[in-house]
């Protein structure tokens, strides 16, 4: 007997595990045999080395070598430390929540499920705010115990306390440690630095390769159409957003104009389109630009199925066939027939869908890829797969995109997608927002339906400052003037999304240099949970209005702030209530910051040829902005091309101190705009 439990507990004991430094301030170790692809090579990450620097001195709240794995039960685990009243936040896109300890988490690529954990982007990644971040780097359904389950040889462990006598006894006493295992052979594990948490999160992105920063033309408004449009439906449609006087950049083409669809054939309707790449430059022309919706799952009409066969998997989804583009040659047969019949003729980017789904809509876990990736592996990674190869074959055009996509995972911020959801719940639209800057992907909070006028405006607005702003109508029909009384209200909130293009964009381009997310929580700003406000950038907090809400509560961190409409001034460190009126999103300006903005037009393209730079200033002291430009449109940024104008206001006087050399910005005029009284 005494035999038999010193092997029990010696099968229990974690074995130290061996780090070594794989950029700066991040430390990797692997646990077992290498389990391939990880999720950041399915993503085709690959560290920015260039834009990395060593932390800023500040010991991690735990020695590496308490950090334990191994192999036990056909799983693959790990043991991070984690403090008794550490706060931690993260592990993917969620829609519900902040602080992410006291459950299980079921991290497990599948489209949101009231009450579930599974979710679009189950990024297997959180951060503390002790200053730095974890990810278990694992391309399988992994289970994560933030501060549960206790281990027999755990020194932190709590008293042991007797439920019948002792009223402090708890259902779930305190465990310290992040436990996460998968079945798999083995897990590596990553852990960034900070030394704050956004340090950490900027970390991670540029471990991933640094965040992606899009085409101008995409920070622009996006319509959707309905299904089964014709080219001419959709050519008279563009035009009457112009005489009503709403933006419009981006068409996007949804199942109607395949031949066929779900499960699709790739190739262009003869019916519904008769002349694609006519109707293609017709849009160009009139300053749009062409996404198609494509559910990447073969029918055998497809123009090149035959060739593709040799690529599919055991199971189909919705009688399609699924091609495993980590197969040879299979990624470059579908990427040429997409250059051939898409690129050619001048479509801009893609929507792919359903690569999340009910586990009833997806292949079984059991299913086979011609790679060798079996079916749960190859779900986890299957919307990185496709994003990647999508932005390889843009990236040798030398032509930046931007599109949407069901499912995403570790690794993806580089890559030009945002995720987009059937969920509709608009509390929950904006907290999954938030809850993307701390996983390293993008969020399209677009709008569809709405109940009433006021739902119809107040769902625009978030829309509006999300990372793709867009209207959804591919089965509702629906558009911006759909709800006549609010018609000015709801072109206001569009008309202000493109006035805020310089700061946007700007937004973006630190996420790739600097790896700083467009859009955070305020857990990054300072330890907050709220799940209802947000940065939009680092100088601007927005705090959207749920339909039916007259008032709501907003804090303001540490600071002076200023309404962004009047200029009011408040004092940080305090939360305030406010009633805005229909027409306006509460936005609040940080102090010392001043927003670069142009005059809105119809199309991007129009309103950035020689815009007028329009600087809002708030309050009466310095205040500075970054301003960043570039062509807009290639990947030359990434030589250098581009340029950082630092704009600093004192008084009356703007100073623009650009970089000797850079690349000629397109703003020319400047206007400054004092905003309220200060």
């Amino acid at each position: 007997m005494i035999g038999l439990v010193t092997l029990a507990v010696s099968m229990m004991s974690t074995p130290e595990l061996s780090w070594t430094e794989a950029a700066p301030g991040v430390w990797r170790a692997q646990i077992g045999k290498k389990d391939s692809p990880t999720l950041l090579e399915a993503a085709g990450a690959e560290p920015a080395l260039d834009r990395m620097s060593s932390p800023a001195k500040r010991a991690l709240p735990f020695d590496l070598d308490a950090v334990r794995g191994g192999l036990a039960a056909g799983r693959a685990f790990a043991s991070v430390p984690l403090g008794k009243t550490e706060k931690i936040f993260g592990f993917g896109l969620q829609f519900q929540g902040s602080v992410r300890r006291g459950r299980v988490f079921h991290l497990k690529v599948d489209h949101y499920d009231d009450g579930q954990d599974e979710t679009h982007a189950p990024v297997p990644l959180y951060v503390s705010e002790e200053g730095y971040a974890v990810l278990f780097n694992s391309p399988r359904h992994l289970a994560v115990y933030p501060g549960l389950g206790n281990r027999l040889d755990e020194p932190s462990n709590p008293p042991i306390r007797d439920r019948n006598t002792d009223p402090k006894w708890q259902a779930q006493p305190f465990s310290g440690m992040v436990e996460a295992s998968a079945t798999a052979p083995g897990m590596e594990i990553l852990i960034f630095e900070g030394p704050t948490p956004m340090e950490a999160i900027e970390r991670y992105n540029l471990y991933s390769g640094g965040g992606t920063l899009p085409p101008k033309w995409s920070l622009g408004f996006w319509h959707r159409t309905p299904t089964n449009a014709t080219a001419e439906a959709i050519e008279a449609e563009t035009t009457e957003f112009e005489e009503r006087g709403y933006p419009l950049d981006v068409i996007g083409l949804e199942p109607g104009w395949q031949s066929k669809a779900y499960p699709g054939t790739f190739d262009w309707s003869d019916r519904l389109y008769p002349d694609p790449s006519g109707f293609v430059k017709k849009m160009t022309e009139k300053g749009l630009h062409v996404n198609l919706w494509e559910n990447p799952y073969f029918s055998p009409q497809s123009s090149i199925y035959e060739e593709m066969k040799p690529h599919f998997a055991t199971h189909m989804v919705w009688m399609g066939a699924v091609p495993d583009l980590l197969h040879k040659g299979a990624s470059e047969k579908v990427m040429a027939h997409h250059a051939r019949t898409h690129l050619d003729i001048g479509v801009s980017g893609y929507k792919i869908d359903e690569v999340d789904g009910y586990d009833q809509w997806l292949w079984p876990d059991h299913a086979m890829f011609p790679s060798g990736i079996g079916g749960e592996q190859m779900r986890q990674i299957y919307g990185s797969v496709w994003q990647r190869e999508l932005d390889g074959m843009f990236r040798s055009r030398n032509q930046r995109t931007l599109g949407l996509v069901r499912a995403s995972n570790a690794g993806a911020a580089k890559l030009p997608f945002a995720i987009y959801s059937d969920h509709y719940d608009h509390g929950e639209f904006i907290a999954a927002q938030i809850s993307t800057g701390l996983a390293g992907v993008l969020w399209c909070a677009e709008i569809r339906s709405a109940s009433n006028s006021e739902e119809w405006v107040r769902r625009m607005q978030s829309a509006c400052l999300s990372h793709i702003a867009q209207l959804n109508a591919w089965s509702s029909g629906t558009k911006p003037w759909s709800f006549p009384e609010v018609e000015d209200e709801v072109r206001t909130a569009m008309m202000q999304r493109i006035s805020l293009f310089p700061y946007l964009y700007t937004s973006f381009a630190k996420y790739w240099r600097d790896g700083t997310p467009p859009i955070y929580p305020m857990a990054l700003v300072d330890g907050g949970t709220e799940t209802d406000q947000y940065m939009l950038g680092q100088d601007l907090l927005v705090a959207p209005i749920i339909t039916g809400t007259k008032k709501r509560n907003v804090r303001l961190p540490k600071g002076l702030w200023y309404d962004y409409y009047s200029g009011d001034r408040f004092e940080g460190g305090s939360t305030i209530e406010v009633e805005p009126p229909l027409d306006q999103i509460p936005i609040y300006v940080r102090s010392g910051s001043v927003i670069p903005t142009i005059e809105p037009a119809l199309h991007l393209k129009d309103a950035l040829d020689d815009p007028l730079l329009i600087l809002r200033r708030y309050g009466t002291g310095p205040a500075q902005a970054d301003l960043y430009d570039d062509d807009g449109e290639t990947f030359d940024y990434e030589k250098g091309e581009g340029a950082w104008i630092d704009l600093s206001v004192v008084g009356e006087t703007v100073t623009q101190t650009v970089e000797a050399g850079a690349w000629e910005s397109i703003y020319k005029r400047i206007k400054l705009l004092k905003v309220g009284a200060g």
